[in-house]
């Protein structure tokens, strides 16, 4: 999934994807996109480990930059986020967002996010239901 057009959209203005620093990515699945994040001060919590709602965001994000890649000129929005925090991570860590599409539907998508930290290892595994607004 190509998420250039939506990274330039994204980067035009201050926004709480770039205050917390994520970065998205392509990819070369139809049905896939990606994003990263540095565990630092901007996504942390005050004992150094990566705050469960900066994951939840990094998750609610990447679905909504796939749900945008898959219907321009269309709004995508978060309706529903819902999701478990298994193992923590610390500071100076990178995390990584894998979204896969489970349901395309006229309005309605359905995405499944996996967080990895950079071994590899699951932290948060989060189901994002976007809502899709077609221009009148």
């Amino acid at each position: 999934m190509n998420v250039e057009r939506i990274n330039q959209i994204i980067n035009e203005k201050p926004n709480l994807s770039t205050a917390l620093g994520m970065e998205f990515i392509s990819t070369p699945e139809d049905d896939t996109c990606m994003a990263r994040m540095r565990v630092d001060e901007r996504n942390r919590q005050p004992f150094g480990f990566l705050s469960g709602g900066a994951s939840l965001a990094l998750a609610e994000n990447v679905a909504g930059v796939g749900s945008s890649a898959l219907c321009p000129g269309c709004a995508c929005v978060g309706i529903e986020v819902s999701g478990s925090h298994v193992k923590a991570v610390l500071e100076g860590d990178t995390v990584t967002a894998f979204a896969r599409l489970q349901s395309r539907g006229g309005t309605l998508h359905v995405w499944q996010v996996d967080i990895k930290n950079t071994a590899g290892e699951l932290i948060s595994t989060v189901r994002v239901t976007n809502y899709i607004i077609h221009a009148k």
